[in-house]
């Protein structure tokens, strides 16, 4: 008997299941397909909700989505945390961006000001200033910026919490992947699986299962299958290329027993031209990262990487070199040639895409979420989507 749902959702990354979880909240039967039950991108991050620090020249569409999404992600939040009363981390103390030579401090002075030209707002730091917000600066560190609208949170406390809040929602789940979306005459009616079909039906944790000719039946499908997302069969030629792997490695540390917290904001430094940041956590933890590599579907950790980002944390963060070494990850974003996500309709009925969230998986999942279920629902989503809609790719390359 084949297994059939209202959608099927490739992907159980924070995209997917926030998705899922405010689909099913819709009234919609929805079944989640991830082989990685959502251990992927968004467990390598450092949670960073921070569209101010993070801004950039050339940026200003994907700027104003990324301040409505910090706007709905503490009501989104509280509404996570009271479905399953789980604590997610959120912070808002705000982000600290300074400097650690007079070239660094040019720079950031320039972007500063740029970002003033558009409304944002900075507070301007000497170092002596910046060492009483966080006292266990290096005295070199020349000056920076406060940027009290940026957060945090607790990138795995929060992915969890929405596997959690979904599966209450009766989101069902299938440990497995999506190979292809099955269309007839125009419209979405089914996607195939990879794992399923040989050996008769799969069955996930939770009980849902694919059919035995390796399928789900449904009338919607929603891509959320980060960088992997163009090797779904079915979807349109223009857009099977479009999402791309960037590496990114990252470091967990953890402070001794005993030793007290040595940050209280995320603090973003340049050191001689080069970016890190150092995120804390309520547990104890500090998040140091991260590289931005173009090297493909590799997530090897490399000696390199690990020491790079310890020699700029400690040159900013001196006491950083007492910390325990808890953990080196590596994670692929999900990239897009304009940087930008790709959410919305894909030309063919049923057939959404919600991926390509590159650094901002976390941000954006809040407003994802609500975009997606405006789709599926019939309604208009927020007008700060209209410009990564995926129809922006197949204008590109000729198609209708």
């Amino acid at each position: 008997m084949a297994v059939t749902a209202d959608i099927v959702v490739a992907g159980g990354g924070v995209i997917g299941t926030a998705i899922a979880w405010r689909a099913a909240g819709a009234g919609l039967d929805v079944i989640v397909v991830d082989p990685e039950s959502g251990d992927a991108a968004s467990q390598v991050a450092a949670g960073m909700l921070a569209p101010v620090s993070e801004s950039l020249f050339g940026e200003d569409a994907l700027l104003a989505l990324n301040l409505l999404a910090v706007r709905r992600f503490g009501p989104f939040a509280a509404e996570l945390e009271a479905a399953t009363g789980r604590d997610v981390g959120l912070r808002r103390e705000g982000t600290l961006a300074v400097a650690y030579d007079p070239g660094d401090h040019a720079a950031l002075v320039r972007l500063t000001a740029f970002r003033r030209s558009l409304g944002l707002d900075a507070e301007e730091l000497d170092s002596r200033e910046c060492r009483r917000l966080e006292p266990f600066l290096a005295p070199d560190v020349r000056g920076g910026f406060l940027f009290a609208g940026d957060w945090s949170v607790d990138n795995r406390r929060y992915a969890g919490a929405l596997r959690q809040a979904m599966q209450a929602a009766g989101v069902r789940t299938v440990h497995d992947r999506v190979t292809e979306v099955r269309i007839h005459g125009g419209k979405v009616c089914g996607v195939r699986l990879a794992g399923a079909g040989a050996d008769g039906p799969g069955v996930g944790a939770d009980g849902a299962a694919s059919s035995a000719d390796g399928g789900i039946d449904c009338a919607t499908v929603v891509i959320a299958a980060g960088y992997a997302s163009g090797q779904i069969a079915g979807l349109p030629g223009p857009l099977r290329g479009v999402v791309r792997p960037v590496k990114g490695q990252l470091l967990r540390l953890r402070h001794p027993t005993g030793m007290p917290p040595v940050l209280s904001h995320t603090v973003r430094a340049v050191v001689r031209g080069t970016d890190v940041y150092l995120v804390p956590r309520a547990d104890g933890e500090m998040i140091v990262g991260a590289t931005s590599e173009e090297r493909g579907p590799d997530r090897t950790v490399t000696a390199g990487a690990v020491h790079d980002l310890l020699r700029d944390a400690m040159s900013v963060l001196p006491v950083t070199s007492e910390l325990a070494l808890a953990e080196t990850c590596a994670g692929l974003r999900p990239g897009t040639p304009d940087n930008g996500p790709v959410v919305g309709a894909t030309g063919i009925v049923g057939l959404l895409m919600a991926t390509g969230h590159y650094r901002n998986g976390i941000l954006l999942s809040a407003v994802t979420a609500d975009a997606a279920v405006a789709f599926l629902t019939g309604q208009r989503p927020a007008l700060e989507w209209e410009p990564f809609s995926p129809r922006r790719f197949m204008v590109q390359a000729g198609s209708t």
